[in-house]
């Protein structure tokens, strides 16, 4: 992920200064830019941040956080699908 390149003043002064370590220094836009900008949920947006910063940080721990993320999301689809089908055979449905 090495990068060149100064990084440009953000308009939101709290993302020019990263707090505890810099495993987002050399990103071209970091993972909470990304992620606000996309309107993109808790559960994703962690999945998100740990796979962007596993190289640079917590290697395989993070890259397991990423996986439970991604459990999580697994089991509320799940549900969600069950849901449906149980919905759709009710009678008058």
């Amino acid at each position: 992920m090495e990068n060149n390149e100064p990084r440009k003043k953000k308009e939101i002064e709290s993302l020019n200064i990263q707090v505890g370590g810099e495993h987002y220094k050399d990103c071209k836009i970091e993972p909470v830019e990304y992620i606000v900008a996309n309107n993109i949920g808790f559960c994703e947006g962690n999945i998100i941040k740990y796979v962007t910063r596993h190289k640079e940080k917590n290697g395989l721990q993070d890259l397991l956080k990423a996986r439970h993320y991604i459990n999580i999301l697994i089991e509320l689809a799940t549900a969600q699908q069950v849901d449906k089908i149980k919905y759709k055979d009710l009678p008058n449905n």
